[in-house]
């Protein structure tokens, strides 16, 4: 990694397909950040065991995962990607962290509580205490950036709060990072209910849109996005399913919002709906053609697993080796 650029690092777990909110709100700025930063991105296959799964399940999302990441374009030339469980220090540098985290920080964590209402059959200590692995995975790395939206800058606080408070018994060791926020398309909303956030969890399969998904499936749900009864194409708090479909097309097209309501002046939902589908569709066409030629190189993509892991092996060891020493282990 080149000294002289900030890192960055930003993880997904493997819990299903990257959703067109996904890649408009994070992946698509990832990519454009390649150049700017040292980027390093991680599957977070140990998160997604909080909550109960199917072992070949997993491990095939996990590689999916991986080969939409490298499908949205981000470079293994260019950013570290790797899968976190083939990291041991994960692990590792997560309980000492444990060990200078308070029960009352992590009793606090609105995402504890908001799954322990889904999983109340299976509420266990890793549901808990992730967001101390979380911790360690951004500061393993000597992360300076950290993009994040709203729902996630909780954990960051904790862990920025769990930087400072080992900082100031061990001395200056971990770099405290600070949240990266994209300005543009960091909130894509549900094309069925637009007060809330695109979610593959959504219930109703048509508000959101899988970046897999075919041409006709994606311009099928658009033609059924939720609107209002104005129609008149325009930017308007008062209308949600109109401003999440202008705020889509824009991320799409690169153009502003005042643009669009000119291209569409005098057009009815309809036709919109039906231009926004389109445009949505031929942007990820790539994505898919890519994917599909990624899943047919499987010893390609183990090769990009291997060597990210190996990158990331390097960078890690380094650091725990130094939080060991302070904490007094026998390095």
């Amino acid at each position: 990694m080149e000294q002289t650029k900030k890192t960055i690092f930003s993880a997904v777990q493997p819990s299903g397909d990257i959703t067109l909110g996904n890649y408009l709100g994070a992946i698509k700025n990832w990519v454009n950040l390649q150049d700017e930063y040292n980027c390093i991105y991680s599957i977070v296959d140990m998160h997604a065991i909080t909550v109960r799964q199917t072992p070949a399940e997993l491990r095939k999302r996990s590689l999916e995962l991986l080969m939409q990441y490298i499908a949205c374009g981000i470079d293994p030339e260019k950013a570290i990607l790797f899968i976190q469980s083939h990291v041991p220090a994960h692990a590792q540098l997560s309980w000492v962290l444990s060990c200078n985290t308070q029960m009352g920080e992590l009793s606090r964590m609105t995402q504890f509580k908001d799954k322990s209402k889904k999983h109340a059959d299976d509420i266990n200590a890793g549901l808990f205490t992730y967001p101390v692995l979380m911790a360690a995975d951004i500061l393993l790395y000597k992360a300076d950036l950290v993009p994040v939206g709203n729902d996630q800058l909780q954990h960051l606080e904790l862990a920025r709060d769990i930087a400072n408070r080992f900082n100031f018994h061990y001395g200056d060791v971990l770099t405290v990072p600070e949240a990266y926020i994209p300005k543009a398309g960091a909130r894509i909303m549900s094309l069925q209910s637009p007060e809330s956030k695109m979610s593959k969890s959504d219930p109703n399969p048509n508000g959101f849109i899988k970046l897999l998904e075919t041409k006709d499936d994606t311009i099928r749900k658009f033609k059924r996005a939720v609107t209002d009864s104005d129609n008149e194409i325009r930017k308007s708090p008062d209308k949600p399913g109109i401003s999440n479909l202008l705020d889509i097309y824009c991320a799409v097209t690169g153009k502003t919002t005042e643009e669009a309501e000119a291209e569409f002046a005098g057009k009815g939902y309809g036709d919109f709906k039906l231009a926004v589908g389109e445009t949505v569709a031929d942007s990820l066409e790539p994505i898919r053609a890519k994917f599909d030629q990624l899943s047919k190189d499987k010893a390609y993509v183990e090769e990009i697993y291997k060597n990210g892991a190996q990158q990331a092996n390097y960078i890690a060891q380094r650091v725990l080796g130094k939080v060991y020493k302070k904490v007094g282990f026998i390095v």
